[in-house]
């Protein structure tokens, strides 16, 4: 899905629509880019917040350990 974007005097472009729609991207979300040795950049959106990762890992069956405890 090629799209063209432009850059600004300021080093700044927007994210086509299309593209922002399909990563489900919203204001404040942050990325990381990486550059290639290509030269091909590759964008990744870091959408998630700490608190949407709570419980990620949970088994069933398995007692949740209180954050306190991981500390020790």
């Amino acid at each position: 899905m090629p799209t063209d974007a432009t850059l600004t005097s300021k080093g700044q472009t927007t994210i086509p629509k299309e593209i922002r729609d399909r990563l489900g991207m919203k204001p404040g979300d942050r990325m990381t880019f990486t550059l290639m040795p290509d030269a091909t950049v590759v964008m990744r959106v870091k959408s998630r917040r700490v608190t949407e990762l709570a419980g990620m890992l949970q088994k069933k069956g398995r007692k949740p350990v209180p954050v306190e405890q991981l500390l020790r």
